[in-house]
């Protein structure tokens, strides 16, 4: 008979009072791989810490293993022998990998560490999973797909039986998300559990036995084995669908005769040739790293003026640097975290890059009293009243377009956009981007795996360790050799017309 892993029954959960998740309901099979998609992440967090811990239930049950651990009339003490894995890393800094594996696990008694002992007992499982990695490395030194591999053989080691894994996709390179899959296939047929949290219906079908839809702290519905075919899960995304296909249906009626305007030329050590490529007004390209080394020296090209990288480019033809260059922004990964300042108000948080197009707009307040007056009626008065932490993601998200809206710059460099954001977040910064492609500004997106970025996309350019970069068109992206979001649109849209 098969055994329940996990189950979560009627479950009713406050947080300061606030209430974070209703009659919620989940169950989990033994050696089950179950999706998790939030439509928005309403109550998401909470769910991950019930997982973790065993905070006070005011309704409904949870039980681990067959045996209860928290509900409403009593909790168990302590976390609860489960793994989860988010962008976050759980791992010891300063520590070695067998460390942190063996060392660090409830249960160790021994008060002499040898080192080749540890590293034969990782051995096994390292190659019973086909990964390359060295049990003496430091943990600061890994790239994410290592740190994740590690952080799950952490929990296989532990004994944990239940093992959540939160956006991997905005993580790893694609390559590297299928070898996950494989790592969470083999485990899954030990008897082994997990729960996928993801927002790409895409990833789900890959991985995935049943997937459970979470909307407002609450499972609207969960889709069983006979269900998960591609229409029913594509059928819960139809608004996103719709705007996204109605804009191209737009766009490949009109060609892009913009003018190239920025050419960019690099030289990175882990790639076989240089990386070069060129934008014009108005267009959307999407850079895609399929290798960790190579992401993380490009967010040193756009982000560190000190970089050890032969960086060179070209705004209208002249040298340009894009630190303190109006005609340049970037828009950092997870924005809403990385780009407010919680020191200044919103409206001078709103004015940030204006010194680049207005000189003395620190010292005069009636070019701000301007702005203010000029956006009232678009970003809600309400705005400028309330300190910016305490703002919703959505006018987090709208303030900081806007920002780069009145800098006026003429490309703008997006670090994976949409990475962290729930649906109706992800619809919202699609829109933010289009806005800036109407606008005729160069949109170039950083990008580890492709998710929404495909939806926007003029052009596509794949750059991997020791491979030449691979270049494809609209017209081409039918040809990508992976099971990307959005690609279902461009199989079915005509393909006459649709140039750059």
């Amino acid at each position: 008979m098969r055994k329940e892993v996990f189950r979560m029954e009627r479950v009713t959960y406050r947080e300061n009072g606030i209430l974070m998740l209703e009659d919620f309901s989940l169950n989990i099979w033994e050696g089950e791989i179950m999706g998790l998609i939030p439509v928005n992440s309403y109550g998401l967090n909470s769910f991950i810490d019930l997982l973790a811990g065993n905070p006070p239930l005011e309704d409904g049950y949870i039980y681990y293993r067959e045996k209860i651990t928290n509900s409403w009339k009593s909790a168990k003490r302590g976390n609860n022998r489960i793994t989860i894995i988010r962008d976050r890393t759980s791992l010891v800094g300063g520590m070695t990998v067998a460390d942190n594996i063996f060392v660090l696990r409830p249960g160790f008694r021994k008060s002499i560490i040898q080192p080749a002992v540890l590293e034969s007992q990782l051995e096994p499982f390292l190659k019973e999973i086909g990964i390359r990695l060295s049990a003496r490395a430091y943990v600061d030194k890994l790239t994410s797909f290592e740190r994740i591999v590690v952080e799950l053989l952490k929990g296989i080691v532990a004994g944990h039986k239940l093992i959540l894994l939160s956006e991997m996709s905005t993580l790893i390179s694609g390559n590297e998300l299928r070898k996950l899959y494989g790592i969470i296939r083999h485990y899954a047929a030990q008897g082994y559990s997990f729960i996928y949290i993801g927002s790409h219906f895409e990833d789900i079908l890959q991985l995935c036995d049943r997937a459970a839809l979470m909307s407002n702290g609450h499972i609207e519905k969960v889709l069983q084995p006979r269900e998960m075919e591609t229409e029913n899960l594509r059928s819960l995304f139809r608004e996103y669908d719709k705007m996204v296909r109605g804009y191209l249906e737009h766009k490949k009626e009109k060609k892009n005769t913009g003018k190239y305007i920025c050419e960019v030329y690099s030289e990175i050590e882990e790639m076989a040739e240089p990386l070069q490529f060129r934008v014009r007004q108005g267009e959307c390209l999407v850079i895609q790293s399929l290798d960790n080394h190579i992401y993380r020296a490009m967010l040193q090209l756009l982000l560190d003026e000190d970089t050890d990288y032969y960086w060179r480019m070209l705004l209208d033809g002249k040298h340009a640097k894009i630190q303190r260059n109006r005609k340049i922004a970037v828009i950092q990964e997870q924005c809403t975290k990385t780009m407010i300042f919680p020191e200044m108000n919103y409206v001078d948080n709103l004015c940030f890059n204006l010194d680049k197009r207005i000189r003395n707009v620190w010292i005069t307040s009636r070019i701000r009293r301007s702005v203010r007056q000029e956006y009232g009626t678009i970003l809600g008065k309400e705005v400028f009243a309330a300190p910016v932490e305490e703002l919703t993601e959505k006018q987090k998200y709208q303030m900081i377009y806007t920002r780069i809206l009145l800098q006026k710059p003429e490309v703008v460099f997006c670090i994976q956009p949409f990475k962290g954001a729930d649906l109706s977040h992800r619809m919202y910064i699609w829109e933010l981007l289009e806005q800036l492609l109407e606008k005729g500004i160069a949109v170039v997106i950083l990008a580890v795996n492709l998710a929404d970025t495909l939806s926007l996309a003029d052009r596509l350019i794949c750059i991997d360790k020791d491979k030449p970069q691979k270049e494809y068109d609209q017209r081409e992206f039918t040809s990508i050799p992976i099971l990307a979001p959005w690609l279902h649109l461009y199989r079915e849209l005509p393909r006459d017309g649709r140039e750059n």
